[in-house]
């Protein structure tokens, strides 16, 4: 897995970015419609889902599949498209449907990071972007009467960090690379004498 990684990092990046993005224009037009907050997030779950989808299948190494990324992928790709495809989704529909997608994210997050504890220093970037995604899914259906502006700060905030965590992790997994591409195999290093 973690050779799949460090071959995909500029996938991870592009999540990245694409999240800080989105966290951005949340800030930057707080009093934005729900038709944009439904236009922007459609599209964000759709280009995040499609790049997760990429980062599971390029280049699969030693017929290895990424199936969490996989999953989270056509999750994001399947609550994109839902979103587009449901023109007259209510304040509360896009709330919950953003508050499943958050948990189910955060879910495949932390099991990816659980699988790569013992491979790469920095898991718990991963870790932590799971445990946010999580919370945001349960503050959302705790609150959900917390008022359009209180949600599309707390989604702008949630979505900025999170992308934030994957660019360094990308970096992170780029500086793991060699001349070859591949990382070399980690397994339990011999004692030294």
């Amino acid at each position: 897995m973690l050779n799949l990684m460090t071959q995909n990092w500029w996938a991870i990046a592009l999540r990245g970015l694409v999240a800080m993005l989105f966290g951005i224009a949340a800030f930057v037009w707080p009093g934005i419609t729900l038709w944009m907050l439904v236009a922007f997030f459609g599209a964000y779950a759709l280009v995040d889902g499609i790049f997760a989808v990429i980062e599971a299948f390029r280049r699969d190494v030693v017929r290895e599949r990424w199936w969490a990324l996989l999953f989270e992928g056509f999750a994001g790709i399947a609550i994109g498209i839902l979103t587009f495809a449901w023109p007259g989704l209510t304040a509360m529909g896009l709330l919950y449907l953003i508050a499943f997608w958050a948990i189910v994210t955060g879910v495949f997050e932390i099991i990816t990071a659980i699988r790569l504890r013992h491979q790469i220093r920095g898991e718990w970037m991963m870790a932590l972007i799971g445990i946010l995604s999580i919370a945001l899914g349960f503050l959302m259906v705790a609150f959900p009467r917390a008022g359009a502006l209180s949600i599309v700060l707390m989604i702008g905030a949630f979505v900025f960090a999170t992308g934030a965590l994957m660019i360094a992790l990308a970096f992170k997994l780029r500086s793991l690379r060699h001349p070859g591409g591949e990382v070399p195999h980690v397994g339990h290093a011999a004692p030294s004498h």
